[in-house]
């Protein structure tokens, strides 16, 4: 049956905004594939309405295939969605830092027991001795984790802040990007902030991300909660899990 030029994009548009109930683009459907399935471990998706991982990937634009590196993976809430959304052609390098390793439990292991996430490459380095080769990477996530850098566990720092920055610069390839979130801390608050409230300032992040060579690409208020007065730690019981959070996209 022929169709009309016209009524064939009308058509391949309807289809597309249909797919996985409106999800754009396979990446999107990949991510939200990643959220459903099956083996996914049990009370993830508990912290899915607070962290909103489909958008924020969205907003990151991620894409099947790419080669990621995520920097303070944590107990692999993230290292799960971003192995299964980039596919058997992409790879994950989940990173985490020797001094917060205390803070992880089993997590990571349990993450990669039996190579149940076959893409993906467990680092335990500091901020600022990334295990990625030059140019290797497409992106780079940072998802509340900046503030790290003012944080000493046991008097012991996890990296040199402006080496942390130009490393990420070092691994990405041209036109890879680094997505940074963070808890919002109030201005002039400085990287102190990260010891103390476990808070930075976008501001800072820029900044430093600008001096590595990263240049923003774009922002959202996509995490943003306006009624968080900022001064409070994060693990604040009236605020914890309500932090207002900054949202950027960096580009080398």
């Amino acid at each position: 049956m022929y169709l009309s030029k016209k009524l064939a994009i009308n058509i391949l548009a309807g289809c597309t905004l249909a797919l996985a109930g409106g999800i754009a683009n396979a990446a999107d459907a990949n991510v939200a594939a990643a959220l459903s399935h099956s083996d996914r471990p049990s009370g993830d998706a508990d912290a899915d309405a607070k962290r909103m991982p489909a958008q924020v990937l969205a907003f990151a634009g991620l894409e099947t295939g790419m080669d990621v590196l995520e920097l303070e993976a944590g107990g692999g809430y993230y290292t799960e969605i971003l192995s299964r959304s980039v596919g058997a052609g992409g790879s994950v390098i989940l990173q985490h830092a020797p001094g917060l390793m205390g803070f992880v439990g089993d997590g990571i292991d349990l993450r990669t027991a039996n190579n149940r996430l076959s893409n993906v490459t467990v680092s335990i380095t500091q901020f600022d001795d990334l295990d990625a080769a030059d140019n290797s990477i497409d992106m780079v996530t940072w998802i509340q984790g900046p503030h790290e850098l003012g944080f000493e566990p046991d008097g012991n720092s996890l990296g040199d802040a402006a080496g942390s920055f130009r490393e990420i610069a070092r691994v990405l390839k041209p036109g890879g990007v680094l997505v940074a979130s963070d808890h919002q801390a109030p201005a002039g608050a400085g990287l102190e902030a990260g010891g103390t409230l476990h808070r930075i300032e976008e501001s800072w992040v820029t900044e430093m991300a600008e001096a590595a060579g990263l240049s923003v690409a774009s922002t959202s208020d996509l995490l943003k909660n306006s009624d968080d007065p900022l001064t409070d730690g994060v693990f604040a019981p009236a605020i914890r899990g309500k932090t207002s959070q900054f949202l950027v996209l960096y580009r080398k």
